[in-house]
């Protein structure tokens, strides 16, 4: 499960920082931090996201 899960961490934490980029920039804070925390908060969301993603997967198989 560890080795699906990183698999999905690659992809659903660049989806996550991408679209929390994009909320960060249409909601006007264009400076540095605000869009590193951002940013940041989408990578550190996606480990759980990933996790139950790839035990929902393992359960259906």
């Amino acid at each position: 499960m560890f080795r699906l899960a990183s698999i999905l961490y690659s992809l659903i934490s660049s989806t996550l920082a991408g679209i929390f980029f994009i909320i960060a920039l249409t909601a006007g804070y264009d400076t540095l931090y605000p869009i590193l925390i951002a940013v940041a908060s989408g990578f550190i969301l996606a480990l759980p996201v990933s996790y139950f993603v790839s035990k929902h997967i393992i359960e259906d198989t």
